[in-house]
């Protein structure tokens, strides 16, 4: 059997879905904390929940190198990928203008990656962190550009200490990378503006 066979299809219509999943993400990142879904009905490859999938899908291309774990990387997602938007698959974060990370893995840390430069901020990666549920974690305050008062999630299955690691991406404002949260067809933006306390 062939790669190209193996490899699943992305978009159907690809110009109203990736618009839609735009909007999406869009959304998430504008209003942080609330959740968007996308309705791309695609098959995600091993390894990456729908969301992700479909905003790796409607971003990145061959401009755009891309960090995956290394399971990811050598496996069906990295293979998706590339026949799917071309992207270069980078094995040094800070290369990446977007990444996909296991929440509740240790490594990579946030600060790894692109944080961007005075010149350039708006170069930094946007890291979409897949975790295992949006809800019965602990509660994490949100507040900042977006967020009428605060606004309080929950999401399941992010390592130790990555509340901190928010905590200080948000400090490092207009530089820091912006934050997806995904699971499922749901996303949850944490854009850099927004500051990330432990909820007391």
């Amino acid at each position: 059997m062939s790669t190209q066979a193996m490899i699943a299809p992305g978009f159907s219509e690809p110009v109203f879905q990736s618009q839609a999943a735009f909007r999406a993400l869009l959304a998430a990142l504008s209003e942080p904390g609330t959740l968007q879904r996308v309705a791309a009905g695609l098959t995600p490859p091993e390894g990456l929940t729908a969301a992700t999938a479909t905003a790796l899908l409607t971003l990145a291309d061959y401009e755009t190198p891309v960090w995956l774990p290394a399971t990811l990387r050598n496996g069906p997602a990295g293979a998706w990928l590339r026949f799917h938007c071309g992207a270069a698959l980078v094995d040094d974060p800070a290369a990446a203008a977007f990444a996909v990370l296991d929440g509740a893995a240790g490594e990579p840390k946030l600060s790894a990656f692109n944080l961007g430069t005075d010149q350039f901020p708006d170069r930094s990666t946007t890291v979409i962190v897949q975790v295992s549920a949006f809800e019965g974690g602990a509660a994490l305050a949100l507040a900042g550009p977006g967020i009428p008062g605060t606004r309080s999630i929950a999401p399941q299955g992010l390592r130790p200490g990555f509340a901190d690691e928010l905590h200080e991406n948000g400090a490092l404002y207009p530089l820091g990378v912006d934050v997806v949260l995904a699971h499922g067809d749901g996303m949850l933006g944490l854009p850099r503006s927004t500051q990330v306390e432990e909820a007391r």
